[in-house]
């Protein structure tokens, strides 16, 4: 019997994503109990695929699980999330927490009084290159850490204009909220999660609302400017109250080249990590024979994040105690980064946060 056989899941939200999750819940060994969609469609696909029910009402689906995985449209998050936490339940939320901060704060808040746990769906922590570089930040090798360059940027990579992802009402926002989430999440991690006090940051939507919008391939339909109200793409300078510092560059679309790169720069070293090529690099100097500077390209087995990801949950929830990562008062810090780089933006000028008392992980 393998790990968490016994938690029984379902999956709330039954399009890509969530037959993504499906598939790697089959091969960790967990039991895949059904799914909940309000679209009959998807009902009728993701049964046959699975072989297992599917429901429109989220009461009949939650009484048949241990936990669930959510992964609906950002607008519906709280909808499910809190129904879910409410009903007992532990809850894998996809990124980001909610499309509002005002919708992650009361996740938040139904997450702190729940029995079971939240935990946030950022995926890229798991990847091995991303583990290496936390060992070497919690073993002191690049010294105070001070500034993080984190980069998420695509040539072409607009959603099918017309989809979710390209609706504010229903997205919360566009690039920023959609890949800039793994990016700030990503530098945060990096850095420990200090406390953000200020954001300067200019949203932009250059590309996605032209009709001209050129462009090799599409996820999705391209419905066509009408349907795209949203950001493609966003620059942010992070300040933290212990004097560390975030840049960031996000884009749906740009014309430049595709950067996926993280960069933390040490006292005592420094890395390099390509999140798309899983590349990493550590830097460092010194004395021994002669001033020299040293180059070390770091090898990592290749592994699905999704899959890492789900394995923890799932032997949490059979284990029923939080795993300790990925908590929805990270994801809630995050949001706020996001709301802020907004609020920048419209105002015109840098956005100072309060300073937030963070309550017990749950």
């Amino acid at each position: 019997m393998s790990t968490g056989s016994s938690v029984r899941v379902g999956i709330v939200g039954l399009g890509n994503i969530g037959h993504h999750h499906a598939d790697r819940l089959v091969d960790i060994g967990a039991t895949l109990v059904g799914g909940l969609d309000i679209q009959a469609d998807a009902r009728r696909h993701f049964a046959e695929k699975y072989d297992v029910n599917t429901y429109e009402d989220k009461d009949e689906l939650f009484d048949e699980v241990d936990a669930v995985i959510i992964t609906t449209p950002n607008r519906f998050h709280e909808e499910y999330a809190v129904a879910a936490l409410d009903a007992g339940l532990d809850v894998l939320l996809e990124k980001p927490l909610a499309h509002s901060l005002e919708s992650a704060e009361r996740i938040a808040d139904a997450a702190r009084q729940a029995e079971g746990f939240c935990m946030v769906g950022f995926n890229n922590r798991f990847a091995n290159p991303v583990e290496v570089i936390r060992h070497h930040y919690e073993a002191g090798r690049l010294g105070d850490v001070t500034h993080v360059e984190a980069n998420y940027v695509r040539r072409r990579g607009i959603p099918g204009r017309g989809s979710w992802f390209t609706s504010k009402d229903i997205a919360g926002g566009g690039a920023l909220i959609d890949i800039g989430v793994h990016a700030i999440d990503l530098a945060l991690y990096f850095l420990d999660f200090p406390d953000v006090v200020e954001v300067s940051g200019v949203t932009r939507s250059e590309f996605g609302d032209r009709d001209d919008y050129t462009f090799v391939e599409m996820w999705g339909d391209d419905i066509g400017p009408e349907a795209f109200d949203v950001d493609d793409s966003a620059s942010a300078f992070i300040r933290t109250a212990e004097g560390t510092t975030i840049s960031l560059e996000v884009a749906w679309a740009t014309n430049r080249p595709t950067n996926d790169e993280f960069f933390l720069r040490g006292t005592e070293g420094g890395a390099r990590f390509d999140r798309a090529s899983h590349e990493l690099q550590f830097y460092d100097g010194g004395l021994g024979g002669s001033n020299h500077l040293t180059t070390a390209n770091v090898e990592t087995q290749t592994n699905d994040t999704h899959k890492s990801e789900q394995k923890l949950f799932v032997e949490s929830v059979a284990a029923g105690e939080h795993p300790g990562r990925n908590t929805v008062e990270e994801g809630l810090a995050v949001q706020r980064v996001i709301d802020a780089i907004y609020r920048s933006s419209e105002e015109g000028h840098a956005v100072r946060l309060d300073a937030v008392e963070t309550p017990p992980a749950n």
